[in-house]
């Protein structure tokens, strides 16, 4: 009886290794994450209760908190949106056109984006507003 216990096997994992591959794959994605976003332009965007994604390649027009207009992450003079806008979309039917994507930083005076909806009905282009989803309380 004491031959069948001193024969007895264990069996072990070594997960030191698993540490260290974990960590690497922890901080690829880390870093992988910060340098996706294509959106470079900070702006404090305002809430929305549901939100919808474009699938189409936009044309987005973003005017940020000092006042600064760009279209296509180009700065522009506010008074050459319309003919920047008319020279991206050219002279596609309506239903080809990209959707125009508005991201108006939430601390500006609503006159600005209402300027840039009325060049977007001028020129007959589909405008979404860009906004942050709002997390439902209690969740």
């Amino acid at each position: 009886m004491n031959l069948s216990r001193r024969h007895r096997l264990t069996s072990h994992v070594e997960t030191g290794a698993m540490n260290d591959i974990m960590f690497f794959l922890m901080l690829f994605f880390l870093i992988a994450s910060t340098l996706v976003n294509p959106n470079v332009i900070k702006l404090l965007l305002p809430n929305a209760k549901s939100s919808k994604q474009v699938m189409k390649q936009p044309i987005t027009i973003s005017v940020d908190a000092a006042g600064m207009y760009y279209v296509n992450k180009k700065p522009v003079n506010p008074a050459m949106v319309e003919p920047e806008l008319v020279a991206l979309v050219g002279t596609a039917p309506t239903e080809e056109q990209p959707t125009v994507v508005l991201r108006v930083d939430n601390s500006l005076n609503v006159q600005k984006l209402v300027d840039i909806l009325e060049i977007g009905n001028r020129l007959k282009l589909k405008m979404v507003m860009a906004t942050q989803a709002q997390q439902a309380a209690g969740k």
